[in-house]
């Protein structure tokens, strides 16, 4: 298996997390930590140091896009905007 065979192997798995619990992977669950955010922030890296491969680059933005949509909301603004008493 090549390089690139490996980067999308790895790629994919992390859409499908995203995609199956329409969550991004936790930062507290070591399994989680050890098998995608470690992942993610490498290539972060790579892309902001101009260092990604061309074509991995596109693929990288939508996961990138896919984590966004289900990017984790502050719990005291959801609960603030839903109180009904005054501040």
């Amino acid at each position: 298996m090549t390089q690139d065979e490996m980067w999308m192997a790895k790629w994919r798995e992390v859409m499908s997390f995203i995609e199956t619990n329409h969550r991004n992977p936790s930062k507290y669950d070591p399994e989680e930590r050890a098998k995608f955010c470690h992942w993610i922030k490498h290539n972060k890296k790579l892309m902001k140091a101009n260092e990604m491969k061309p074509e991995r680059m596109a693929a990288f933005n939508e996961l990138l896009a896919l984590s966004e949509k289900h990017r984790r909301k502050n719990q005291y603004d959801t609960i603030a905007s839903h109180s009904k008493c005054p501040r």
